[in-house]
């Protein structure tokens, strides 16, 4: 089972049983609150009802969420996880501020008020149970698969087990002689149902904006390169969120003198060993850096291999072993090229030779604003 399966498996499950549990519990506050005359109750059934739309809303984006890449979402459908994380935030400020505006208009009629019956308590103590079950459950498989949508349901249910206990002090109130209490604890209902909206869609906008990991991730990351063979250092790594994975791109600084296999080679080790080292990677490009770019002078504006091949063949044109060239190596550093040369064994018949043929090779890049140095191989 692929990560993609299992995260949509997991959010299905999550959102059925939370389907399920909500039903009975909207059910219950809503005709309960009504006949027991409990404004506050009915606020925290509208409430449990405004959680099957999450509910639902967690079942839609995880399904989108699990499609394939394609050619219009190259990088997936993650960002639907997001958009759903956005919708359901701004959903619950709506009936937060339903729930509160009712409740202030009856504060202001007290001819309106209600006094509860008794029987409205066992309710909302079910409620604070049945709630808080399905905050440790939910965050359980939130926990599991690291999808932020399902962390940020189970906290919906904790808020719904605190809005039940607001509840539960309002009628305890109000049957106690108080009877604003029953209308000030639906206003709070409403309120902390605004506040989980807001953070949820904040955090959605900061992901939809490209907010990076936390730092605490990243500290992760780094780590986890710095244990890799070849590795010097990290230059720069930037991360951004989509759904509940996160995608990176890092440079990497290894020896100036490698080969482009070799480098390669240390790029596949850092993707993989981060893909598999760090849960919330999925997605990983590495660049290789043959040098510091902060503190070295840039190589932007070097010809590139024809057009250099060009410049040296008018600098050696009188150099005739330089035409029987075996192999060219350029390698671009710290805002000049570097030249690895490699002619055939019969290009001198002694050390003095050979030694004579570098230094003109040397001597006629001297001054040279795109080439530094030489270095001859023979064999």
């Amino acid at each position: 089972m692929t990560r993609r399966e299992l995260r949509y498996r997991v959010s299905r499950r999550a959102a059925i049983v939370g389907a399920v549990v909500n039903s009975v519990l909207a059910l219950l506050k809503l005709v309960f609150g009504w006949l027991g005359n409990s404004q506050s109750l009915i606020a925290d059934g509208l409430h449990s009802l405004s959680d099957l739309l999450t509910d639902a809303l967690v079942l839609f984006t995880a399904h989108h969420a699990n499609e394939e890449p394609d050619e219009d979402h190259p990088y997936g459908h993650g960002r639907f996880e997001t958009i759903g994380t956005l919708a359901l935030g701004g959903l619950l400020i709506i009936v937060g501020i339903g729930i509160g505006w009712d409740a202030i208009e009856r504060l202001f009629a007290p001819e309106e008020l209600l006094r509860p019956e008794t029987f409205t308590l066992f309710v909302a103590a079910f409620s604070i149970l049945a709630n808080e079950g399905l905050f440790f459950y939910t965050r359980r498989l939130a926990n599991l698969i690291n999808s932020d949508l399902l962390k940020a349901n189970a906290w919906h249910h904790r808020s719904d087990s605190v809005s039940s206990v607001v509840v539960l002090v309002g009628i305890g109130g109000t049957m106690s002689g108080l009877p604003y209490l029953d209308a000030i604890a639906a206003v709070l209902v409403g309120l902390m149902v605004m506040k989980i909206g807001w953070d949820l869609g904040w955090n959605a906008v900061q992901e939809l904006a490209d907010a990076g990991l936390a730092e605490e991730s990243l500290a992760e990351i780094r780590d986890v390169i710095a244990g890799i063979s070849g590795v010097k250092s990290v230059h720069m790594l930037r991360t951004r969120k989509l759904g509940g994975h996160a995608m990176a791109d890092v440079h990497v600084q290894v020896d100036s003198w490698l080969s482009v296999s070799e480098g390669h080679r240390i790029a596949e080790v850092v993707q993989y060993g981060l893909i598999d080292r760090v849960d919330v990677l999925e997605d990983v490009t590495v660049h290789i850096d043959p040098e510091d770019d902060e503190a070295n002078p840039s190589c932007v504006g070097l010809p590139l291999r024809a057009k250099a091949e060009e410049m040296l063949d008018s600098h050696w044109t009188g150099i005739a072993c330089y035409r029987d060239r075996k192999r060219l190596m350029l390698h671009y550093l710290s805002g000049r090229i570097d030249i690895d040369l490699y002619l055939p064994r019969r290009c001198f018949t002694t050390k003095e030779e050979a030694e004579v043929l570098t230094d003109a090779l040397q001597r006629a890049i001297d001054g040279s604003d795109v080439f530094r140095s030489v270095q001859v191989w023979f064999g």
